[in-house]
């Protein structure tokens, strides 16, 4: 008996919570949510005014140096150049996760290289 008392108390309270947000999960007269831009604002280099990403950053470094180097290094030549700019407290840490993620990701296909203990450049 009990049981179904409590069965019942709880079909009333997802009735009446149906009644009030229109049964899919928004409230009565609630207005969708405007269009949000779906582009990234940090989108490859190449049209003017957008902003350069870190992985293209580093590739622009490594390029301009030519030679093998640490997220470290890469970061700050990065900064100092103007490619990037960041407000993160470890940058170094964001990028040497993502230049990882796209060697394990792409493979041979990958922009990078490691070369040694927390040194990569570029793949050629």
């Amino acid at each position: 008996m009990a049981k179904a008392k409590k069965a019942q108390k709880k079909t009333k309270a997802v009735k009446s919570a149906h009644k009030a947000t229109g049964r899919k999960g928004t409230p009565k007269g609630a207005k969708a949510a405007p269009e949000r831009a779906t582009a990234q604002g940090n989108a490859p280099q190449g049209q003017e005014g957008k902003r350069l990403g870190i992985l293209n950053a580093a590739v622009l470094v490594l390029k301009e140096t030519g030679k093998a180097m640490n997220a470290k290094a890469m970061v700050e030549a990065a900064l100092s150049k103007g490619m990037w700019t960041t407000k993160g407290k470890t940058p170094a840490a964001t990028l040497y996760a993502a230049i990882l993620r796209e060697i394990q990701k792409k493979g041979s296909e990958a922009r990078f290289k490691k070369v040694g203990q927390g040194m990569f450049t570029l793949n050629a």
